[in-house]
């Protein structure tokens, strides 16, 4: 069971902040092997939703950005070690009530990996791009209108 925390950037810490950006770039940079810049000013604007074990360590990551055309969730992100126990689930049912607190009745978007669509879709999202390449990998746009 992971216990929750949301915050915006100046909230967090210095380690914290260094568990979320190592946490980031250990799954999308070196597992991933995308070279991409991470840290990409959006940070400042969003606010941070970090799953953090008994001990303290940081298993899982989302962004979450208010957007025109309502909020998004982005940089979704378990730990390895995190794989596999349904933490992926548990974080993104935590970002949707998460975003539905901080933007009431607002549909949620997403940037998803091509391969998570299935998991995406059995969160009630849905897709509404056509499969592209971004820094490497196939993603595909998503929306959830009325949630899980």
């Amino acid at each position: 069971m992971l216990s929750w925390q949301c915050a915006r950037l100046d909230e967090l810490d210095a380690p914290t902040l260094y568990a979320v950006l190592r946490l980031r770039a250990e799954v999308f940079v070196v597992e991933q092997r995308c070279v991409y810049l991470d840290p990409d000013g959006k940070d400042l604007d969003a606010w941070h939703l970090l799953g953090r074990a008994e001990d303290g360590s940081l298993l899982a990551y989302a962004r979450l950005l208010e957007a025109e055309e309502g909020p998004k969730i982005g940089r979704v992100v378990t730990a390895a070690a995190a794989r596999g126990a349904g933490q992926g689930r548990a974080l993104m049912l935590e970002a949707l009530a998460t975003c539905e607190r901080l933007w009431p009745g607002r549909a949620v978007g997403l940037q998803a990996q091509a391969y998570l669509q299935d998991f995406y879709t059995s969160l009630g999202f849905a897709p509404v791009s056509q499969v592209y390449e971004e820094d490497g990998i196939p993603h595909i746009d998503m929306r959830q209108e009325d949630g899980p």
